[in-house]
């Protein structure tokens, strides 16, 4: 039997009448049979979006030619009588609807508001009412205080859920509701095709209805990120504090730890990093590792640094990122850590540490250890140094890198030579004027052990060149 064969006895079911979730086939009746047009709506009417008939005044102002509306067409008694049994019927459909829903989601918390009522049927039944209510009036857009399905949406955000429960409940909930208009409409007998355009309408309602819930999903996982990124920032001030006890620090530490779901490891590394621009977005190094974008050197913690896959994520994530990560240390050091990639930081911006990369400080301990205390390895330098004070500043830097290349290598003129690339004869005649410089103190292991430290740095601040930069 098509739609043009329905009578008033004979009810639609809403999944046939529909094409897709969501939404009806315009024209068809629950067989997939084409349904001839009804009756043109007023003159100048363009329903509004939930109002039956909106989804084919939207296809007319698209350019369309405006189908009739079967809606429009029906007696205003006829529609007014529809909706004082329907307002009527509301506390109790609504009652039905969540016992529904209950049964099919019987893990659904279940929410009081301040009366003691249940939200879920305050927003049930406030849902219906306007619809309904509307449906009498046909004036403007059906709106539901929207605060309740806000609400919905909260909830499910706060307590870690996805929206794809909550949306689920809301189109059992619109099936119910519409067995029942259904049911309704054979008792005022409401035509088959104006019956179709209800139910699309009461879907593009429950669009509404969900756009609500999605605004207060949204909003409930931004406070969360908001909190928790409050309560991890003051979990990295405190695990990079060097004011507590050690005692204090376990206690607090495994609270707070716990408040943003971060395992304590037993080893750390802390990293310092260098902004690639003012605007960058903060890497994707994951929930595992601290990071904290506020300090103008963002700071981050990496837990148990050298497990498997762990050094790999850090290089994909930090790609165009510089910076420093510290030596791996026991959980109560991790300032320690934090120390010494300020410190390599430092370096990279004086350019004495290569830039443009996040460097690992295990990689660079020479450099950090010799460029770091500066003033005592001048003070050692103007001492250790103080016989080449008389030397041209060329010849001078010659018979220290030879020098340095001969307490390195520890071997004879042929081994300094070919590490410095000259005649070993050249190499010969430096050294007969160290020994001459530096006299019986050249055999001393104490004052060869200071001259390779100081040597050492001055080729990390490249005041000496590196022979093996050459090679």
């Amino acid at each position: 039997m098509t739609a043009r064969d329905a009578g008033p006895g004979e009810r639609p079911e809403p999944g046939a009448a529909r094409a897709g979730p969501g939404r009806r086939r315009s024209g068809t009746d629950p067989s997939g049979h084409e349904v001839p047009d009804a009756a043109e709506a007023a003159p100048g009417h363009a329903p509004a979006a939930g109002e039956p008939g909106a989804g084919r005044a939207a296809r007319a102002r698209a350019g369309a030619v405006a189908p009739r509306s079967a809606w429009r067409d029906v007696p205003r008694h006829q529609v007014r009588q529809f909706a004082t049994i329907a307002m009527a019927e509301a506390p109790g459909l609504a009652e039905e609807i969540l016992r529904d829903i209950r049964r099919e989601y019987p893990h659904l918390p279940l929410v009081l508001d301040d009366s003691g009522e249940p939200m879920a049927l305050v927003g049930i039944r406030r849902a219906i009412e306007v619809f309904v209510q509307h449906l009498g009036t046909a004036e403007g857009r059906p709106r539901v205080h929207p605060e309740v399905f806000q609400e919905f949406g909260r909830g499910e955000g706060l307590h870690g859920r996805s929206l794809d429960s909550l949306q689920a409940i809301y189109r059992l909930g619109v099936r119910l509701a519409w067995r029942r208009f259904a049911e309704i409409g054979q008792r005022v007998d409401i035509p088959p095709p104006a019956m179709y355009e209800l139910v699309d309408a009461g879907y593009e309602y429950l669009d509404g209805l969900v756009d609500q819930s999605v605004r207060g999903y949204a909003e409930a996982a931004a406070r969360q990120a908001g909190e928790r990124l409050r309560l991890q920032r003051r979990l990295m001030e405190v695990l990079l504090s060097e004011h507590h006890p050690r005692g204090d620090l376990a206690e607090g530490l495994a609270e707070r730890a716990a408040r943003v779901g971060w395992p304590l490891p037993g080893r750390l590394a802390v990293g310092v990093l260098l902004r690639p621009a003012r605007e960058a977005v903060a890497p994707a190094v994951g929930q595992s590792v601290l990071l904290d974008m506020e300090y103008e050197q963002p700071r981050m913690v990496v837990p148990e640094p050298d497990a498997a896959g762990r050094p790999e994520l850090l290089h994909r994530a930090l790609t165009g990122w510089s910076g420093a990560i510290g030596p791996p240390v026991p959980l109560a050091d991790a300032a320690k850590s934090l120390r010494w990639a300020e410190a390599a930081v430092r370096l990279m911006e004086r350019g004495l540490l290569p830039g443009g990369e996040v460097l690992h400080c295990t990689e660079h301990t020479e450099a950090l250890v010799l460029l770091q205390p500066e003033e005592l390895i001048d003070d050692l330098a103007l001492r250790c140094l103080e016989p080449l004070a008389h030397c041209g500043p060329t010849h001078g830097r010659r018979l220290a890198e030879t020098l340095l290349a001969w307490l390195e290598t520890r071997g004879g003129a042929p081994e300094v030579a070919a590490r410095l690339g000259v005649h070993p004869q050249t190499v010969r005649y430096r050294l007969r004027q160290i020994r001459e410089l530096w006299g019986d103190e050249i055999d001393d292991p104490d004052r060869r052990f200071e001259l390779e430290l100081v040597l050492r740095a001055q080729r990390l601040r490249g005041v000496l060149g590196d022979p093996r930069a050459r090679r």
